[in-house]
Formats: structure tokens, C-alpha cells, sequence
């Protein structure tokens, strides 16, 4: 039985193919890669099963600096890394829009944190199967609270 009082997260680490997910509550650990309209019906799912879900977004557009370039590369190399940035920025704005649309409660959050090692990640989680360095980004999204 879902009780109306218990938090449920979300984390979302934004791509332009598929987002990483982490649902967290209590003890229970899923992750996943959704693509955006998967996403979107994920987040109906879930408002409808959980009365009180908290979704949080990565939102690297939140960094004062959002350059990229690499200096031993080609300007064409450091235009698609800039292309690439700038539409997992639009992701996670929509994504940000969505949650409007549907409601939900959620909250921009600004890139802090370094990647962790599966190894590191399965360390602090005890979880036991594959993931991949989104799926471990959305979790530390959420990771405390």
C-alpha cells in the first residue's frame, strides 16, 4: 500500500537519445534510459501510482560557464561538442516543462558533482546489476535526501 505521506524521487540526468532515471524510495533502487516520450509517460505513471513524487533535474545551463572546447582539437570537434551541449540543455528545459504540464513537483538542480564508478556506485547503493555513468548521475541527483 502506497502511503500518502512517504516520498518518492526522481532523478533525471537529461540526453538528447535517452535520459538516465533513478527512482528512489526507501530502500527501493530503479534505474533506467528513457527516451523523451517515454519519459513523459513514465512521469503520468508515476504521479498517478505516487502521490507524492519529487522530480530532479540536471540543468547544466545553470552553470555560469558552459564552454567546452577542447584545445588540441578541430573547430569542427568543438562545434559538435557545442551542439550536442547546448540540445541536452534544451532536453532538460523541456524535461523542466514538463513537470509543469503534468504538475509535478520538481527542481532544477546545477551540475556539483564528478562522476562515480560503478564500483563506487554499488559500494553506497548495494545495488547488485549493470548501470551506465546517466543512470548513476540521475541517482546522485537524489542520492540524501
Amino acid at each position: 500500500m502506497i502511503d500518502p505521506k512517504e516520498k518518492y524521487f526522481i532523478g533525471i540526468d537529461p540526453d538528447v537519445d535517452k535520459s538516465g532515471v533513478a527512482f528512489l524510495n526507501k530502500n527501493q533502487l530503479q534505474l533506467d534510459n528513457l527516451t523523451f516520450f517515454q519519459l513523459f509517460d513514465y512521469f503520468k505513471i508515476m504521479k498517478e501510482k505516487y502521490p507524492n513524487i519529487e522530480v530532479y533535474v540536471e540543468c547544466g545551463f545553470l552553470n555560469k560557464s558552459n564552454w567546452h572546447k577542447k584545445a588540441d582539437k578541430s573547430a569542427a570537434f568543438n562545434s559538435k561538442i557545442g551542439e550536442y551541449t547546448g540540445a541536452n540543455f534544451e532536453t532538460a528545459k523541456k524535461i523542466v516543462e514538463m513537470c509543469v504540464y503534468l504538475k509535478i513537483t520538481h527542481y532544477k538542480v546545477k551540475p556539483t558533482r564528478s562522476k562515480i564508478t560503478n564500483d563506487y556506485f554499488k559500494k553506497i547503493t548495494g545495488y547488485d546489476g549493470r548501470t551506465n555513468q546517466e543512470q548513476r548521475d540521475a541517482f546522485m541527483l537524489i542520492y540524501g535526501r
